[in-house]
């Protein structure tokens, strides 16, 4: 007969998702996660193949955390969508700094690397239906923009700066009204 535990995987995971998010990705470990359940670390090995299995659950809890900014503040409806993205990505930085680390902010060297291009298509989708600009093209804005944006939260997460929200939005909707005119416009097409 299977041992039975007094917590679920999703307890576990939760309360490791809690410990990152309070003490960063260097705390998520088999005690430290044992501790924050108030048990011993038994229940985990019992429930998970191993802390990287655990570690796995985390990052995909902090992504799915990250996502509800995303929805969030496209469903608000203070900035048109593509804005709302980049506004999103910010915000969650400021609000979830160790989680915003652990996602966007750690060694990625021993990860498959990919082009991106598939997962951003909706967001390529917005620019391409904003600018006329073709998928090659808007895939470039986007990177440039990304860089600005990424660039905007890690100042924020690592306390180089402290900008409200509003300052944020008003440099964003520069960036890319300046993007905008190099991409779309001839004299801008000419600097290309």
């Amino acid at each position: 007969m299977a041992p039975k535990f007094k917590f679920t995987r999703e307890e576990i995971i939760q309360a490791a998702l809690e410990l990152t998010r309070e003490k960063g990705s260097s705390a998520l470990t088999a005690r430290g996660v044992a501790g924050k359940l108030g048990s011993s670390p038994k229940p985990i090995f019992g429930l998970f193949q191993s802390m990287e299995e655990l570690q796995q659950e985390v990052l995909a809890a902090a992504s799915a955390t990250y996502q509800s900014y995303i929805e969030a503040e496209i469903k608000e409806r203070r900035f048109p969508a593509y804005k709302s993205s980049g506004m999103a990505y910010i915000r969650f930085a400021k609000e979830e700094r160790e989680l915003f680390k652990l996602l966007f902010m750690r060694d990625r060297s021993q990860e498959a690397v990919t082009d991106g291009k598939e997962e951003l298509r909706p967001l390529l989708k917005l620019i391409q239906e904003s600018t006329g600009l073709s998928e090659e093209q808007a895939f470039l804005f986007h990177v440039e923009m990304w860089i600005y944006v990424h660039g905007i939260a890690t100042m924020l997460v690592t306390n180089y700066l402290d900008w409200d929200m509003e300052f944020i939005s008003q440099v964003l909707t520069d960036a890319y009204v300046g993007l905008k005119y190099r991409y779309c416009t001839e004299e801008g097409k000419a600097q290309l």
